[in-house]
């Protein structure tokens, strides 16, 4: 009793050497409760829309407008059979892919090691150029190209699609590798100087391999891009060589808008976005973030 005693205060049966546990402060407590309701708010801000996009293509035009009937509705299939079976749709399907595909490959192969010179030589005035080339609106140039490419007799062909797509992914990819290779070490590329080899093979050799997701990054971000363009495919293009975001356009005539064929369209465009975004969401996200820090 001697030993224990020491150990308890008058009136207690709680040693005083053991710390009471503090209650988390309320003002935390709200603070938490506020982020998670700010976070459901903005995911069901973006998912909505796509959920209500789903449902309508399962829906015909008189259910479309039907309110009681937003979630409880008898679904049905022909809009996707109207959209992929009357229509060929997959024909826009290729074609969209291989404009995107064509466009984004050659904008890679002009803008790595453009963007590369432009950093490591610090040539900024062209770095300026190419900023002056993304700020300007491509709608500013769709008369002057119609114009040339219509004497070229290059409307309606992939060529001026892929020419067109590739003067807005160019600068994008060239801005995204400069910062990537702004935030690189220069020592390995002295080392390998120093073992003899030149700036072309230095590049090749351990630049190029180091920035691998800066270049899936751009890649991808540019293909969305292409894959998403409505503007310059709606005026260059022909019939044979029309993309999925135009055809979707023939949903949409003078005196109605046929919604469930519409929407099942839209299904159709915006899968292969997103199954490509989420399966290369980690290259995305370390790309972009990659020239937030030098060193």
């Amino acid at each position: 009793m001697s030993t224990i005693a020491p150990h308890l205060s008058q009136g207690s049966t709680q040693p005083t050497g053991i710390p009471k546990r503090r209650k988390k402060p309320l003002r935390r407590q709200g603070y938490k409760i506020f982020r998670v309701a700010a976070l459901t708010l903005v995911v069901l801000a973006f998912i909505a829309p796509l959920v209500w996009m789903f449902l309508a293509s399962l829906k015909t035009n008189v259910d479309i407008y039907d309110a009681s009937k937003t979630l409880i509705f008898t679904p049905t299939a022909a809009n996707y059979e109207t959209v992929l079976g009357r229509n060929n749709y997959f024909s826009f399907v290729f074609n969209s892919f291989w404009v995107a595909f064509a466009s984004t490959a050659l904008s890679l192969i002009i803008g790595v090691p453009a963007a590369y010179s432009m950093s490591r030589f610090a040539m900024r005035r062209s770095a300026l150029v190419v900023l002056m080339a993304r700020i300007i609106p491509g709608v500013s140039l769709l008369v002057p190209w119609y114009y040339v490419f219509s004497n070229l007799s290059m409307v309606g062909g992939y060529g001026v699609l892929i020419l067109s797509h590739m003067f807005v992914a160019l600068p994008l990819i060239v801005y995204i590798m400069m910062s990537y290779y702004d935030s690189m070490p220069l020592e390995l590329e002295e080392a390998a100087r120093v073992d003899g080899l030149t700036h072309i093979g230095a590049f090749l050799r351990i630049t190029l391999p180091l920035s691998i997701g800066g270049v899936a990054t751009a890649g991808i971000l540019s293909f969305i891009f292409s894959w998403n363009n409505f503007m310059f495919a709606l005026v260059l293009s022909g019939a044979e060589t029309k993309t999925l975001p135009v055809a979707i356009f023939n949903f949409v005539a003078y005196a109605s808008i046929d919604w469930g064929g519409l929407m099942a369209a839209s299904v159709v465009v915006t899968i292969p976005i997103m199954v490509i975004a989420l399966f290369t969401q980690k290259y995305i996200v370390s790309g972009l973030t990659a020239g937030a820090t030098k060193g």
